[in-house]
């Protein structure tokens, strides 16, 4: 399918959505050649109405956003684009142009975005950097002795002390993912893979 640019005027909207999180990032409008030049460049190209030319998210700021996937609705006037943001979506420095998501702090793209963070500017006093600093296999055991207690308290009746342990082998399984180079979108993309 190809979206319908006869309609609206040449233009038609385009909810981006953060391809991990799934939380809406913006709206924008797209006409054929700002459609066809995200198709080619993998970055998403506006046609901005109010400068009357196209302009590619992030050209001043840096905060691009990669395309990832783009699905177009049933009449072929709307497009939801999944996007990889390298930035801020908002020109006011927030994730979305919708201002902060109910529990956002509290899921699992943010736990990664901060691991990651913490990867990537290591801060003294850091646990995760405290980690990561004694290397690789240090990082795996303590995944491995995460893992083992939350076994054992799968065995109890106590549920608090399940759920800690829970999140405890969570937040070292990211941790260890991030050490390795990946994400969890990795690992659901093979998941994906073997549902096919």
């Amino acid at each position: 399918m190809q979206p319908d640019f006869t309609k609206g005027e040449g233009l038609i909207p385009a909810v981006i959505q953060d391809a991990y999180s799934k939380n809406v990032l913006m709206l924008g409008y797209m006409n054929e050649e700002a459609y066809n030049k995200t198709l080619s460049e993998k970055r998403i190209t506006f046609y901005s109405r109010s400068k009357k030319r196209l302009w590619t998210k992030g050209e001043t700021s840096g905060n691009f956003l990669e395309l990832v996937d783009l699905a177009i609705d049933c009449d072929n006037d709307t497009l939801l684009v999944q996007a990889k943001p390298t930035g801020p979506a908002c020109h006011l420095d927030n994730d979305t142009c919708f201002g902060t998501y109910p529990n956002a702090s509290a899921d699992l793209s943010f736990l990664e975005k901060t691991i990651q963070h913490r990867i990537t500017n290591p801060k003294e006093g850091s646990y995760t950097n405290s980690l990561i600093d004694k290397g690789m296999n240090k990082v795996a055991q303590k995944v491995g002795e995460e893992a083992v207690e939350l076994v054992i308290e799968a065995k109890d009746d106590n549920d608090d002390l399940f759920l800690n342990e829970a999140a405890d082998l969570m937040y070292h399984y990211i941790v260890l993912l991030g050490a390795k180079g990946f994400r969890l979108d990795d690992v659901i993309n093979v998941l994906k893979e073997r549902h096919k």
